[in-house]
Formats: structure tokens, sequence, C-alpha cells
């Protein structure tokens, strides 16, 4: 019997052994790439906040283990986003990478990612094609697509603001394409018209001769723009008088907190669309947006908020293999099926193509508190990627281009 005994306790400490054994003891180590010098800096910087507020509540543990982030900047630049990517694969042997900003700088990615089999998660690159046709089997976005929020806003442009007539002015790259050619889709869907269609360079410095070119009998301007180019755009529509003349209406990111606090009254009355706002009233917001104020003295950004929350994903996934990340098929599994609670910008889920189904807010630049903020006055619910659309239907249509029409 003593011996009996003595099996059985041998056996219970070989199996435990053997369940420690499973469980590596180094770090999960990620690798993560956002620009953090020349013009986007800033918005990459954000971005990096936004891991980095997360990491530091769960103390850089997750899974049992402890989490040791490689920070990599990019410039913004493709070449260089796929130099360090390969840096932090080979070199540093990291278990999943997450960031980049860029359109170009996603795409650049996509074929490295896919050859070294290695999970990398997108929380910010919002091009269309990276979760439709030119879709990753490792790549899952957390983030959002830009003609995502474009749909829901053209049906809500017609069918609540009531405008008939509308003017378009973005920035002549991929991001302005497709966030235009979303808004327009639908618009016209619902019987309306885009008149004129205006793409300036990403460079612009002065959107005179643009402003000039804007019929004044449209009902509304939407306007796609970010960073310098956003307050510049906002301030010269005040300037010229057109302000009050033609509501100014657009994408989320022409009045997105990594500018509003920029801007004066030349912004107010100003609706867009996005995914999340500062100003949303909910628990999980007010919790998140008062510890990014605490730690960074400022209001959180899109940007910031995207990473926090694709952090989210990041943290269980692990949490869901219990630390065992080496098997890179298996996290991405797990990274697929995560379903993170308590996120900033309301419930989120993945598509079976790995883009986020989640709210899009309809919001209003006011001054509360002496501040401005995109305050919430619509939220359309679990929107997709393909809007109402059948996907495979979607999918037969070109991507929205600079050439999407009909625009009369």
């Amino acid at each position: 019997m003593k011996r009996l005994r003595l099996l059985v306790v041998l056996a219970i400490v070989a199996a435990a052994g053997l369940l420690r054994a499973q469980v590596p003891d180094g770090p999960i180590r990620i690798g993560f790439i956002v620009p953090l010098s020349g013009a986007f800096a800033q918005n990459g910087r954000d971005i990096l906040n936004g891991f980095l507020l997360l990491l530091d509540e769960v103390g850089y543990r997750a899974g049992g283990r402890q989490i040791q982030l490689i920070v990599e900047d990019d410039e913004a630049i493709p070449a260089v986003t796929l130099t360090k990517a390969r840096k932090l694969v080979e070199a540093d042997r990291v278990h999943l990478m997450a960031g980049t900003l860029l359109a170009s700088s996603g795409y650049a990615l996509t074929p490295y990612v896919d050859a070294q089999q290695i999970p990398m998660v997108y929380p910010v690159v919002s091009s269309d094609d990276l979760t439709q046709r030119r879709r990753s089997k490792w790549i899952i976005r957390t983030g959002w697509t830009s003609s995502q929020p474009n749909h829901a806003f053209g049906e809500y442009a017609y069918r609540t603001l009531g405008y008939r007539t509308v003017a378009t002015v973005a920035l002549d790259y991929a991001f302005g394409w497709e966030s235009v050619g979303g808004f327009q889709r639908t618009f016209e869907a619902e019987g309306g018209r885009i008149v004129q269609k205006m793409w300036t360079p990403v460079s612009v410095h002065d959107f005179a001769p643009y402003l000039a070119q804007i019929s004044r009998d449209v009902d509304a301007v939407y306007a796609l723009f970010l960073g310098r180019s956003a307050l510049q755009f906002v301030r010269q529509y005040g300037e010229y008088g057109l302000k009050d003349r033609i509501p100014l209406i657009g994408s989320g990111t022409t009045t997105d907190e990594h500018v509003l606090p920029f801007m004066g009254d030349e912004a107010l009355g100003a609706v867009t669309t996005l995914q999340y706002s500062a100003a949303l009233d909910t628990p999980e917001n007010r919790r998140f947006t008062g510890a990014y104020r605490k730690r960074y003295n400022k209001v959180a950004s899109y940007y910031a908020e995207s990473m926090y929350t694709g952090g989210k994903w990041v943290l269980a996934g692990i949490e869901a293999l219990g630390g065992r990340v080496e098997d890179r098929a298996r996290l991405l599994e797990a990274l697929r099926s995560a379903r993170p609670t308590g996120l900033p910008r309301g419930p989120v889920e993945l598509d079976e193509y790995g883009n986020p189904i989640q709210n899009i807010y309809i919001r209003r630049v006011e001054r509360v508190g002496g501040e401005l903020q995109n305050t919430v006055i619509a939220t359309i619910p679990r929107v997709s990627q393909f809007w109402k659309y059948n996907p495979a239907e979607y999918l037969r249509q070109p991507l929205y281009s600079r050439r999407f029409g009909p625009a009369s």
C-alpha cells in the first residue's frame, strides 16, 4: 500500500512537472511597429500610448507569462516597415506582431506575414482589401475598413440629415477613395447625388483653390482629412465663409481627437462618422478616457483607442491558450476566436474575413466644459464591412477607387 501511495505521488509530481514544462518560462515577445518619427509621428505615438496603457493595467503579464514589447519605428515608409518586421521575426523571434499605420505599410507587410506564418494584428490600417479581396489568413484586423463607417453615414445623411446634394473634398490616395466611395454608394442608393468630387494631394498646404470651386448650391460638403491637413482645411473652410452657409460633414478622422483640441469655433457643428468618440458616454469609455488623460494629460484619440482595443484582443488570445503561444496556428485561431469585453468603443466581434462588426457613431462637434468634443448623436449598431450587402456579391464589385461613379 505504501508503495502504491508513493507511485501515485510520483505520478502527480510528474504530471505537474509536465504541465509546467508545457508553458515556457521565457517572456511572450510582441513585435510592435509604428511611426515614431516623420510626418505621422504623433499618430504613431498615440497608437503606442494606447498599448502601453493597457500593458501597465495588466502588469505586462498574460496567460501566466511576462510580456516583452519590442518597439520599432517604421517612419511610415513601407520599405522600412518591411525591414523592421524582418528584424522582429528573424532576429528577435517574436511570437506575434501588431501595429503599423498606413495602408501602404499594411499591404507591404502582407506577403511577408503570409510567408512567415506569423499572426499580425492591424489595429489602425483601414484599407478595405486587407480583409476583402486581398485578405491574409495571418492578419487579424481589430480596427475598421475605410468604407465601413461611411456606408452607414451615406444612408444617415440622406434619411436623417435630409441632404440631397453633396460635394466631396478628400485626400487623393486609397484612404480617401475608399471613404468617399463608401459614402457615395449608399448616399446615391438612397436617391442623393454627389455633384462634385475633388481630390487634394496628401502634401497639400493651401485649400483655397479647392474651396473656391465648391458649388454654393449643395446641401453639404463631405471632407476627409487627418493631421495637419484636417486643421488647415477646417480653418480655411471657416475663413472662406463656408461654415455658416454649407454644413460640413465627413469622415471621423477630420475631427478626430488627435486634431480636435487644436481647432476652434470653426469646427463647431461639423458632423462626422467613426467607430469611436472620446465623448462616448459609457462606463467602459469613461474609465478608459480618464486613465488615458491621467497618464498622458490629453484626450484619447481614435488611434489610442484602436490599439487599446487591439491590445485587449491580443491579451484575450494569449489568455485563451494559457500563455502557450509558441504554436502560431493555435495562436492565430485563439486571436480570431477571442471575444474581449470592456472595450471603450462598445461591443466588437470579428466576421469570417477577420474584420470587426461594430457600432458606428455619428458625432457632432460641440463645446462642452470649455473643450471641443465629438458628441455622439446617433448609433448604428453592428455594422459590417459589407454594410447590408451580400458579401459574395459585394466582393465581385471592384475596390472603391478614384474613378468610382456615378457622380453627376
